[in-house]
Formats: C-alpha cells, sequence, structure tokens
C-alpha cells in the first residue's frame, strides 16, 4: 500500500486540475468536460500512484489513448511543474506547441494520442516489453469507453490476457457519451467489466470521482499478480463543478461562454477554499 498524500489532500489537488481544465479552455474552448470529470483520477495518478524515476519524472509509464482526455493530463502536469499555464492557455492556438491530441514525445505523452482504440494495444506491448526486460515497471493506460467499440482494442486486450500482463492496468473512463451521443444509444459496450473478464482481466467497477475508493482500486491492481486489471470508471462529463453540468450536460466538445466559465470559476475556488481551511 503506498500512500504518499490523505485524501483530503488529493481532493485539493483535484480540485485545482478542475480549476486549471477551465482556464487552459477558457480562449478557444476544448474538451474541458472530460478533463474536469477526470480530475481525481489524475490526482490519484501522479500523486500517489505513479513512481518517481528520481530524475524528474516517473518510472511508471502512462498511456493516453484517446486524445481529447489530454486536457486532463495538462492540468495534471501543471500541478506537478511540468508545464506552465501561461504554455498550456496557448492550446491549439496557430503556432503553439501544446498540441489538443497530442503526439509521441511530448512531454506527458509515450503515444500519438487521437487515433482512438489504440492505446490498450501499445500498452500491452509496452507492458510486455518491459517485463522481457526484467524492469518492474507498471503500465497504466486511460481510455474511453467509447473506445471500446474499436476492435484493435479487444485485439490487445485478448493479448494481454493471454500473456498474464500483471504489471499492466487499464483505467476505462466510462462516462457513457461520445461525439454523436450517448455510447448505450451508438452502440452499447456494456457490461464492461465482464467483458474484460472473459479475456482473463480483474475487472473493478468504481466511481471516478471518490478519491478513496480509486486508492483502494489501484492497490487492488497492484496486488494482482497473475493477470492484467481493467478499472472502470464511472464518470459523467463536467463531475466536480455542479453548475456546469446542468448548463452543459452534453458538452463533448465546447467552448464556455462568459457566464458559464465566471459561475464555474466561483464554485471550483469556493471548493479549494473549503479543502484548504
Amino acid at each position: 500500500m503506498r500512500r504518499n498524500s490523505s485524501v483530503r489532500e488529493l481532493e485539493l489537488i483535484a480540485a485545482k486540475i478542475r480549476r486549471n481544465v477551465l482556464e487552459i479552455c477558457r480562449q478557444r474552448g476544448g474538451y474541458a468536460a472530460q478533463g474536469v470529470a477526470l480530475a481525481d483520477v489524475a490526482s490519484v495518478l501522479y500523486f500517489d500512484e505513479l513512481r518517481p524515476d528520481g530524475d524528474g519524472w516517473f518510472k511508471d509509464r502512462f498511456v493516453l489513448s484517446n486524445g481529447h482526455d489530454a486536457i486532463m493530463t495538462y492540468g495534471a502536469l501543471a500541478e506537478t511543474g511540468h508545464y506552465t499555464m501561461e504554455d498550456l492557455r496557448t492550446i491549439n492556438a496557430d503556432g503553439s506547441w501544446v498540441d489538443q491530441s497530442p503526439i509521441e514525445g511530448q512531454l506527458g505523452f509515450e503515444i500519438t494520442a487521437g487515433s482512438l482504440g489504440q492505446g490498450p494495444s501499445q500498452s500491452a506491448g509496452l507492458a510486455w516489453a518491459l517485463r522481457q526486460q526484467g524492469s518492474d515497471a507498471r503500465v497504466y493506460c486511460l481510455f474511453s469507453d467509447g473506445e471500446l467499440q474499436e476492435g484493435n482494442v479487444w485485439e490487445g486486450a485478448m493479448f494481454a490476457g493471454h500473456q498474464k500482463l500483471a504489471n499492466l492496468c487499464y483505467i476505462i473512463d466510462n462516462n457513457d457519451m461520445q461525439a454523436s451521443g450517448h455510447a448505450r444509444d451508438v452502440m452499447s459496450v456494456e457490461p464492461v467489466p465482464q467483458k474484460f473478464e472473459a479475456f482473463g482481466f480483474k475487472a473493478r467497477r468504481i466511481s471516478g470521482t471518490d478519491v478513496a475508493e480509486l486508492l483502494d482500486s489501484f492497490d487492488e491492481a497492484r496486488a494482482t499478480l497473475d493477470r492484467p486489471f481493467a478499472m472502470i470508471c464511472d464518470t459523467r462529463l463536467w463531475d466536480g463543478i455542479d453548475c456546469l453540468q446542468r448548463a452543459l450536460p452534453l458538452a463533448h466538445y465546447t467552448a464556455v461562454g462568459a457566464v458559464d466559465w465566471n459561475a464555474g470559476m466561483a464554485e471550483i475556488n469556493a471548493r479549494i477554499a473549503e479543502l484548504e481551511r
């Protein structure tokens, strides 16, 4: 069991990540709703789970499959000090080096994100290679429930299960929303845990916004030594900022207007002040 921070400290970091996401998307819009909803996952992952390498980065590897969740990574890496908010505010601007869907080699991104369904298979290959090398590094891959509609995801899962890659943890953002509507209406992917279990994973469904539950689930993943682990994180767009969840419940990609943006910032700043007391 590894506990570098208390639940309250991680909740505070998550609140700051949410504020960062809103600030990053203020000028040109973006996938703010997903970044806000995944802030608790990012807080636990970067501030408790990933082990430092002693050289300013992480020994364990994080693979982002769906490029639109890069906003979560940017928000978290602003808190770790690896990006400045000044740079991140230029996201998606002409001439900016901060890509909305990052490419391999950009700080924090193992693969070129945005070609959906690629991360699970690439992370399985990475986990296998690390095991072959005798490394004890773990691999974490975040992807969306919409990506479960891609065949390549299940090819990667079949390989990971067959190889019993206990150093691999899939994190599924199960928010039931994709560009063309609710996943359950476009093409249902449920029941997600049972499907991964059928491919040789240990699977657990949790709330993606409950820090204590996330910590416990990561503990279980590390303690699972005979198979890969799938963590199905139930979220909804804008989780953690109630006023934006009410105002923009279906906002897969959005530019938040001034009134809603100010209300969202006021709510998250109040939350931060409460956690800092």
